[in-house]
């Protein structure tokens, strides 16, 4: 990775390798996870590729078996990811939360000391219960890594009160075959309670996996949801 991100590679392969990486892993497939070992602490563009993905570079790690121990290196390219880009003061909501998750996958899955790890930021979350259903499905696709287990229990708690105007924007992206804000969205409802049956949401999961299968990012999503909560086979 390395020798790639110094041959200019974009930022947007970088991200789709790890994303790829972490699928695997999932999937119990492949050698075994490290996050040191598809993003190393040498490469200019591990930061923002792991401040992109979020909590979602660590997911392998919320898994009940995990291949490979998490190292020290581990620790430290998740450091200098929150170090380099935290929110700034005009952040938007999305920007705030996924920093947050990130940090709060830090403390839950990593096994530094608590106390070495910077507290998790403010985030509001009054829009979950303003927004209109288009605007709602939109940023909730783009924080699709808060919906692994334990994480953002405020905010899972005041989605739990939209899932059929959720259930309405993941029908919405299927039809505009806006496969990413499909696998964002459909995670996101394998996690909350009460979704709709009339939403047939295993299969709808499983459609967005064939067509939208090519994007690493949406393999990860549905990998997530099977993994961690059954949903989408």
């Amino acid at each position: 990775m390395a020798e790639q991100t110094q041959g200019a590679v974009p930022l947007s392969a970088v991200i789709a390798d790890a994303a790829t990486g972490v699928a695997l892993a999932l999937r119990g497939e492949g050698d075994p996870y490290a996050l040191s070992g598809i993003l190393r602490q040498s490469d200019a563009l591990t930061p923002a590729a792991i401040r992109v993905l979020g909590a979602d570079a660590l997911a392998p790690y919320a898994m009940d078996q995990v291949g490979a121990p998490v190292g020290a290196d581990d620790e430290a390219v998740v450091r200098q990811a929150l170090t380099a880009y935290p929110p700034g003061a005009d952040a938007s909501e999305v920007s705030v939360w996924s920093y947050r998750g990130l940090v709060e996958a830090s403390h839950a899955f990593l096994p530094g000391n608590a106390q070495h790890w910077p507290p998790p930021p403010e985030a509001t979350a009054e829009w979950v219960d303003h927004d209109p259903w288009p605007k709602l499905s939109h940023r909730v696709s783009q924080l699709a890594a808060l919906a692994l287990p334990g994480l953002a229990p405020g905010l899972t708690e005041r989605l739990a009160t939209r899932t059929d105007d959720l259930a309405r924007g993941f029908v919405r992206a299927v039809r505009r075959r806006d496969w990413l804000q499909a696998a964002g969205l459909g995670r996101w409802l394998a996690r909350l309670p009460e979704v709709p049956e009339s939403l047939g949401l295993d299969s709808g999961l499983a459609f967005v996996r064939q067509m939208g299968g090519g994007d690493p990012r949406v393999t990860l999503h549905i990998a997530a949801a099977q993994r961690f909560y059954g949903r989408g086979w």
